[in-house]
């Protein structure tokens, strides 16, 4: 039996770390799976790798029920489609939802008597079945909502800073300066041969660890602003 964490980010700019941490903490023998994954793609390659090796008895982690789908439907009917198959799931933030959970509700159903009473007695069993279904859709549902919330309170946001005269974005023309790029830039002053040091392109390049096309760049910059 092998346990995955699986953590997913939106864009390439959002820290993974977090999800990454919480399971480790929870579980630290989990396998994680990483993925940068936005709504407008169709191929999460690494959780479709994930999917084709899983197996009954392994199990896959999620910091919450958003990390494992973003589209309630979609959520639920994996969800449906790994328990059947005997993959548990655990969700971190969501425990109530867990796949352990789940099947005890669904084997805590009242056994039978033998007598008139199993009319009432399986209504009752149905209705704990439908239940837990209904909770597991409402989590998927829930979690679809907030990013949908958030990404409308993102998007007022700026129209709301850009009705009131903010600058949204960096200015057209305007350089981006860095830590990274001012360290370069430095180095480039002190040793390049074109500022007066003794080490070449290609061993300046080496020493501020930056490409080809970022030192001609930053060199370029530094010529401009000495003219």
């Amino acid at each position: 039996m092998c346990m995955y964490g699986y953590a997913r980010i939106s864009r390439p700019t959002q820290n993974i770390d977090r999800q990454i941490r919480n399971i480790k903490q929870a579980f630290p023998n989990a396998v994680i799976v990483q993925e940068v994954y936005t709504g407008t793609e169709i191929d999460r390659r690494e959780w479709n790798k994930l999917i084709k090796k899983i197996k009954a008895g392994d199990t896959i982690v999620f910091d919450s029920v958003s990390r494992m789908s973003r589209n309630a439907a979609e959520g639920f009917e994996t969800y449906e489609a790994l328990y059947q198959k005997g993959v548990e799931l655990v969700f971190l933030k969501e425990p109530h939802i867990n796949t352990g959970t789940y099947k005890a509700t669904l084997e805590s159903a009242v056994p039978m008597t033998g007598t008139t009473v199993d009319l009432i007695l399986e209504g009752v069993n149905r209705y704990l079945m439908a239940l837990a279904k209904e909770q597991i859709r409402l989590a998927f549902e829930q979690a679809e909502k907030e990013v949908s919330d958030l990404h409308q309170r993102t998007k007022e946001g700026i129209e709301t800073a850009r009705l009131n005269g903010k600058q949204i974005g960096q200015v057209p023309g305007a350089k981006l300066t860095t830590k990274k790029s001012k360290a370069a830039k430095q180095i480039i002053l002190e040793h390049s041969k074109d500022f007066g040091g003794t080490l070449s392109d290609k061993d300046v390049m080496k020493l501020a660890g930056i490409s080809r096309n970022t030192f001609y760049t930053y060199k370029a910059q530094l010529r401009g602003a000495g003219a």
